[in-house]
């Protein structure tokens, strides 16, 4: 009996954790979502929505600049780099040509697509995903509070888990 009630505290403390990230990391600010993955674009969609944010979802490129046409402003760009089609850095250099201020966070489950960003935009090397819905939070509000120095900078930001100091 000790495991069944392990697993449900798991899950509670997953919930406040994440209810807690929702709470610390709120906004309102629209995000472009662009992810094939059904269930990950679902599931980061609700993450998303949870802590406030207006989020529109595309499933590709194509869907991407066609919801982007239909919106008066993003705030932020989501997006997996591999996508059918276009890829996500593809992507975000178009969108970036019609808005060149973007923030642009990009995701992906492969180690060389991260190697690639990294070598365009330096950053710490981070780990791939999956990644928490805290950690994907935690991203967002940054890349969203960093909006002036993204700006200038024009960077490029992953998600990634940070390690806790020993």
């Amino acid at each position: 009996m000790a495991e069944p009630n392990s697993a449900v505290a798991v899950k509670e403390c997953e919930y406040l954790n994440l209810g807690l990230a929702a709470e610390l990391f709120r906004g309102t600010e629209t995000i472009l979502l662009v992810e094939d993955e059904a269930f990950v674009r679902k599931v980061t969609h609700e993450v998303l929505q949870s802590a406030g944010y207006g989020v529109v979802t595309a499933k590709n490129a194509v869907e991407a600049i066609e919801q982007r046409e239909r919106l008066p402003e993003v705030d932020l760009l989501l997006t997996d780099v591999v996508l059918p089609g276009k890829n996500g850095r593809a992507l975000a250099s178009d969108l970036r040509s019609r808005q060149p201020s973007l923030p642009v966070l990009f995701v992906t489950g492969y180690p060389l697509q991260l190697a690639e960003i990294a070598a365009a935009e330096p950053a710490a090397a981070c780990p791939p995903k999956p990644f928490s819905a805290a950690t994907l939070l935690r991203k967002v509000r940054q890349m969203l509070n960093g909006k002036t120095e993204v700006q200038n900078r024009n960077a490029i930001t992953r998600v990634c888990e940070t390690e806790s100091p020993s």
